[in-house]
């Protein structure tokens, strides 16, 4: 007899609480440890016999997951010190930052972007950053490790208005623009050379002009975007320990298709997948509800089914019914302190047929080959060469529709890119998805598995646990 869906989620978290998690015991640091993260699924207690979990398989290359939960302070002085070398070299003085990414990979201060301008200033040497922010996010500039800072009440900020200080008046509008400047300059940067990470248009040089005679505004947004891309161990451990804890909820999400078939729709899969994730996630998480913990945690899935499968990016919402025959993509992704990335298997409700089975398997071994293929010493579009090569010479061409993959990030999606035009020598430490989909909206289905491929010395690693094998991704319902 089937359990109902709440049956089936109330009994798979209380099994994965008293699992030892792929995902290892919650902490605070800088280093990767080893804990009950580098178990064998198949070794753990409570697990259910026949269940997807066991046949989860670690590569016994993957790094060590972290027990910390963020970056720390050391670690971010250590992105510092590794911009104010860059800025040195470039004959910059200081780097002025509002790029939301930019800000939390250098401060590790977590927070949101909106129209509120919200900038860091970060001398070539010596002197401590300062931060030009909203009186919105005090608390957490207060709360965290860069003391030096100039606050506008608001957007739009009247002047000497600070009704959090008891000063309620309708001031004149203040250009933030020319009001960051004027902190530059009482610092001492006019006449300097500054780099900036946003564009300079005519109206920034002309408020620089104003406020910071002869000073000079140069682009540094790709030394940021260029540190960002080459991963430390410990951003590495973290993606891992992500990773692990992604893999098993797509265990989960595979057996409650295959419990509840054709009474569930992709959305509940995709709600209760996500459900359950949170819970495993957060169980580890240490936290005590002020800022700075739990910080850069996402966790979301997605779930399509049928001919919504067909297309890269559908513009539909997604709450089908289940059918035989159907694929499915199993799609979603998990960060923690910001590390990780996406998940996704391609999945067919059996029965399947030849040009389903022909599709899916020459997406499959595109992945093997870009995984393979990313190593130091080649370029992005070496890859994405031999991949769209297999393509084309399966005669895939008309359901090839983007690059492989993006770099992966905080932010998603993020330089550089396998593709054709981009010509970026890979490097250890680079992070990538891996996802040459193939899509066939005449036939009504498509397929895009991904992972998050890690570049090291030897080869391009995989992080998760999932199989790419059709005893996986094949599911009789």
């Amino acid at each position: 007899m089937k359990k109902t869906r709440r049956e089936f989620l109330v009994g798979s978290m209380a099994a994965a609480g008293g699992l030892a998690t792929l995902g290892a015991a919650a902490g605070s640091g800088g280093a990767a440890a080893r804990g009950p993260a580098q178990a064998s699924p198949a070794a753990e207690p409570g697990l259910r016999p026949g269940g997807s979990a066991a046949l989860l398989r670690r590569d016994p290359d993957h790094p060590q997951a972290a027990i910390f939960d963020r970056l720390d302070e050391a670690w971010h002085h250590g992105a510092i010190r590794r911009l104010q070398a860059r800025l040195q070299e470039e004959g910059i003085d200081a780097a002025l930052l509002g790029d939301r990414w930019n800000l939390i990979y250098f401060t590790g201060l977590w927070h949101e972007s909106t129209e509120r301008p919200f900038l860091v200033l970060i001398p070539a040497s010596g002197a401590d950053p300062t931060w030009f922010h909203p009186s919105l996010d005090r608390d957490l500039v207060d709360t965290w490790w860069i003391k030096d800072r100039e606050t506008y009440f608001d957007f739009k900020h009247g002047e000497g208005a600070f009704p959090n200080l008891g000063k309620v008046q309708m001031g004149a509008t203040v250009d933030l623009q020319r009001w960051v400047f004027k902190g530059l300059k009482k610092r001492g940067y006019a006449g300097k050379v500054v780099g900036v990470d946003f564009p300079v248009t005519s109206g920034v040089t002309e408020s620089a002009a104003d406020v910071l005679p002869k000073t000079t505004l140069k682009p540094c947004g790709e030394i940021c975007e260029r540190l960002r891309m080459i991963k430390t161990s410990q951003e590495i451990a973290l993606a891992q320990r992500a990773m692990n804890y992604f893999s098993r909820a797509h265990a989960f999400a595979r057996d409650y298709i295959l419990e509840h078939g054709t009474e569930a729709t992709d959305f509940e899969v995709a709600s209760a997948m996500r459900r359950y994730a949170i819970d495993l996630v957060m169980k580890d998480i240490k936290r005590d509800g002020r800022p700075h913990t739990a910080v850069g945690i996402d966790v979301w899935t997605e779930v399509r089914s049928g001919v919504g499968t067909a297309y890269p990016h559908p513009n539909q919402f997604h709450h089908n019914p289940i059918k035989k025959g159907d694929a499915i993509q199993v799609a979603g992704g998990i960060k923690i302190g910001g590390c990780g990335g996406e998940l996704y298997r391609a999945c067919q409700v059996a029965p399947w047929d030849a040009a389903r089975e022909k599709v899916w398997d020459v997406h499959t071994e595109c992945t093997r080959i870009q995984a393979e293929a990313s190593v130091p010493g080649v370029t992005c579009s070496y890859v994405a060469k031999l991949v769209h090569d297999y393509q084309v010479g399966s005669g895939m061409a008309r359901y090839v529709y983007h690059r492989p993959a993006h770099g992966e990030g905080s932010e998603g999606h993020q330089p550089p890119y396998i593709a054709l035009g981009d010509h970026t020598m890979i490097e250890e430490g680079m992070t990538f998805s891996n996802e040459p989909g193939l899509y066939a909206p005449d036939l009504g289905f498509g397929f895009n598995h991904s992972d998050v491929v890690l570049v090291t010395a030897r080869r391009g690693l995989r992080l998760a646990s999932v199989p790419y094998t059709k005893e996986w991704c094949l599911l009789k319902i």
